[in-house]
């Protein structure tokens, strides 16, 4: 990136990349941070008021679940576009193009007259929301530099940590004790100071747009892929399991078009959507798989432990938010001390005591009964909260740290495609374990799906819970392991500074 006149670029630090984040730096991932923060809360947001749109619209929750589904499939479709829109227009026109598409999808989404224009507007919101993640990581990973990518990296991570957790209390709370539709009208002040915010402080970028022209066939191939991927497992995660033929059907067209849009990209190369030449760097490779599982473990978790609380426990989703802030807490407390340690010493060396706390975490889940004791489990989640921010960021700035400056943009958003993916699959196979852990034990409760797990009537929930209670504990030693196989792509990434592995022509740090 050619300088402005905002930017000022200083040589390299101390030893290991040392040198602190400066003031102008640490302005820059608030202001990424106010745009994130929204996409990320609304990921989770909805889901505790599916209940009350499923009765305002008179409707069932097959059909309301496209509320999540559409929004899901909306970001996951539009990722791939991002790295060339930040190419094409710049990081500062994309960012707030991003804001604006989700805030209008946020109004019109509270403005909502039937389940029809509800779905269509969240679409619209999932095509702003996007696109804010990876545009604010290629935003900071360009003005921050190799250096000083772990610190920057756990700046913008906190709201990707804090938002699952966040999410649920807000949204309780909204539905409770004001209406639904300020689940999406408080994104327009937060909007608007996000909007602001990038119009002050976002550098101008004029005349460095250099990308070829859009890869039409690759927008032809790779977004609906992903489309038929999720909507493939999130059939399977409502319908019966994945040995349904349909869900079959939906994955393998998945899977076929991601393939060709492969093929596609070796030949295309730089010039294609995404180039998957990018995984010939064994570390950006190493990191991908490490990303992959990673998102498998945050939102995996995030299905289950208010899942958990609500069904087996009957608390309402507001109470359940509440009980999940002590894994926010440790992810907050971590991140920053992770950073550091990123910078100086490698991933390698952080990664691995991050996944080690992340088992240790989940392992009382695991065995998990219907009267546990809360102040067990709060430990236990801080516990987790400690491993994922040892974990996510560190991964993530890893990945980035020994591709050019060309390639950061596009690695970025690949990596936000990679956690998307991750995290649909962790929600959709442990949904279905969940679903069939369920049936087994209580076949009247569980309906068959999942989707029946928070209607059993409190007067017989406490005969129930124990059942219930050793479903959950089934279904979380499948996420423990899931987690452990994080420990195989950890050990392979680098144990050495971000310095020492950085290319000559990757971003100069800000001064």
């Amino acid at each position: 990136m050619a300088e402005s006149p905002s930017i000022k670029v200083a040589p390299p630090g101390g030893p290991g990349g040392a040198e602190p984040l400066d003031r102008r730096t640490i302005v820059l991932g608030l202001v990424v941070v106010a745009g994130t923060v929204m996409a990320i809360l609304d990921t989770t947001i909805v889901n505790v008021a599916l209940e009350t749109l499923a009765h305002d619209f008179s409707t069932d929750l097959s059909t309301i679940q496209w509320v999540i589904t559409g929004y899901m499939l909306a970001m996951g479709t539009v990722i791939p576009l991002t790295g060339w829109a930040v190419d094409r227009f710049g990081g500062r026109r994309v960012w707030m193009t991003s804001i604006v598409l989700f805030v209008i999808g946020s109004a019109l989404s509270g403005a909502a007259w039937n389940i029809g224009s509800l779905i269509v507007f969240r679409v619209v919101q999932g095509l702003g929301g996007g696109m804010l993640m990876p545009t604010g990581m290629a935003i900071l990973t360009m003005a921050a530099g190799p250096h000083r990518l772990g610190r920057i990296m756990s700046v913008i991570g906190v709201p990707m940590l804090l938002g699952p957790v966040l999410g649920p209390v807000l949204g309780g709370w909204l539905v409770e004790d004001v209406d639904w539709r300020w689940i999406f009208f408080v994104n327009l002040p937060v909007g608007a100071l996000a909007l602001t915010l990038a119009w002050w402080k976002i550098p101008h970028d004029h005349g460095e747009h250099t990308a070829p022209g859009l890869d039409l066939r690759g927008l032809m191939l790779l977004p609906p892929g992903f489309v038929l991927l999720i909507y493939g497992l999130s059939t399977a995660s409502s319908n019966g399991g994945f040995g349904e033929p349909a869900t079959i059907a939906w994955l393998v067209a998945g899977v076929v078009l991601v393939g060709l849009f492969a093929l596609h990209s070796l030949n295309r190369r730089e010039r294609a959507l995404i180039d998957v030449r990018l995984f010939a760097d064994r570390t950006f490779a190493t990191a991908s798989v490490a990303v992959f599982f990673v998102g498998i473990a945050l939102m995996g978790s995030m299905l289950l432990i208010p899942l958990y609380y609500q069904t087996a426990r009957g608390e309402g989703a507001f109470t359940a938010g509440l009980l999940l802030a002590p894994q926010g807490l440790g992810a907050a407390t971590a991140m920053p001390l992770a950073g550091v340690i990123t910078d100086r010493f490698g991933a390698g060396r952080i990664v691995p005591v991050g996944i080690t706390l992340l088992v240790a975490g989940t392992v009382p889940f695991a065995m998990v009964g219907a009267d546990t004791s809360y102040w067990l489990l709060g430990s236990t989640l801080f516990v987790r909260g400690l491993g994922l921010g040892c974990t996510m960021m560190p991964t993530m700035s890893a990945a980035l740290t020994t591709l050019s400056r060309a390639m950061v943009s596009r690695a970025s958003s690949t990596l936000n495609i990679i956690v998307q993916l991750g995290g649909s699959v962790g929600t959709a196979l442990l949904a279905v374990i969940l679903s069939r852990q369920i049936s087994d034990r209580i076949p009247q409760a569980a309906g068959g799906g999942g989707a029946g797990v928070g209607e059993i009537p409190d007067r017989v929930r406490e005969q129930l819970a124990p059942k219930l209670a050793d479903a959950f504990g089934s279904t979380f030693w499948v996420a423990l392991v899931l987690t452990a196989v994080l420990i195989l792509p950890a050990l392979l990434l680098p144990r050495h500074g971000a310095r020492h592995g950085a290319p000559a022509d990757a971003a100069p740090p800000l001064g």
